[in-house]
């Protein structure tokens, strides 16, 4: 697998298409911060880091709203890739839908959004947008 990223990101798209409460992905320490980011801004309803196998598994509970059944996550949009990495200092530190959306970033001081890599006054990559 060259892009575990990407990876990550079509696994939660699929299953919130398809309309599944839980996925399994394989885990990772960049993909275990990406998760509790994710939790922590109220995309997700709850997630596990399963410890089975050489690398272990995270199992997150995808959340929908309770009515509609419309998801959380309207987009997962992958910036930087293998290829073409995409580096931001704290001055073009972009703006997810005015605001709405997160940016996830890898900093020097660990995986973070974009409202706390300004807050600490540090750029990075950008890994993805979620709104």
């Amino acid at each position: 697998m060259t892009d575990p990223i990407a990876d990550y990101l079509n696994r939660l798209r699929n299953a919130i298409l398809a309309g599944h409460k839980v996925v399994e992905i394989p885990a990772s320490n960049l993909k275990k911060n990406m998760t509790k980011i994710l939790f922590d801004k109220g995309y997700i309803l709850n997630y596990i880091f399963m410890e089975e196998g050489p690398q272990g598994t995270i199992k997150i509970a995808l959340k929908y709203h309770p009515e509609t059944k419309q998801p959380a996550i309207h987009a997962l949009e992958r910036v930087s890739t293998p290829g073409l990495r995409k580096y931001i200092s704290v001055e073009e530190m972009p703006r997810v839908l005015n605001g709405l959306g997160i940016s996830i970033l890898s900093t020097s001081k660990g995986v973070m959004t974009d409202k706390e890599a300004k807050s600490l006054n540090v750029g990075g990559e950008v890994l993805c947008y979620v709104y």
